[in-house]
């Protein structure tokens, strides 16, 4: 007999990532390759673009693993849109990703209205699409190759 309960609870989760990792490493040689090297771990990686006071006009988060960098979120404000920043951004996390932590591909989501034709002109291709998500919209994956 099993008692399910929903609810946030940071130790669980922890300990859940924990045996869904030691799981994943005993089934896949892949996983298995990565421990104990400096891809083992996601490591966070940020760029960011400031105007003459300071303020943040521009920014990128993603993280490094296993070779990849993730790009999880870019955003340029409205008055800056279509002056390269957004480009420069992009740019810098990839160069950043290849040089100091040896990626050799990118990865990102995005939605039709955002900027999947964007990500297209910095060389991102399209891998895949899930439609509905959130209803009436429909997300990109794409991804790029970073060496080579």
């Amino acid at each position: 007999m099993f008692r399910i309960e929903a609810e946030v609870d940071k130790d669980r989760r922890r300990l859940l990532g924990e045996r869904l990792e030691s799981s994943n490493a005993e089934r896949s040689p892949a996983i298995r390759r990565l421990r104990g090297t400096p891809h083992e771990d996601e490591v966070p990686l940020e760029v960011w673009a400031l105007n003459s006071r300071g303020a943040v006009v521009g920014g990128l988060t993603a993280l490094t693993w296993a070779r990849w960098l993730h790009v999880d979120l870019l955003w340029v404000s409205t008055e800056h849109r279509g002056a390269g920043l957004g480009s420069r951004l992009l740019g810098e996390a990839e160069r950043l990703a290849r040089v100091e932590r040896e990626c050799e591909y990118a990865r990102l989501e995005t939605w039709d209205f955002q900027a999947p034709d964007f990500y297209r002109k910095q060389g991102y291709e399209v891998v895949g699409r899930v439609a509905e998500y959130p209803p009436g919209a429909t997300e990109f994956l794409l991804t790029k190759r970073l060496v080579g």
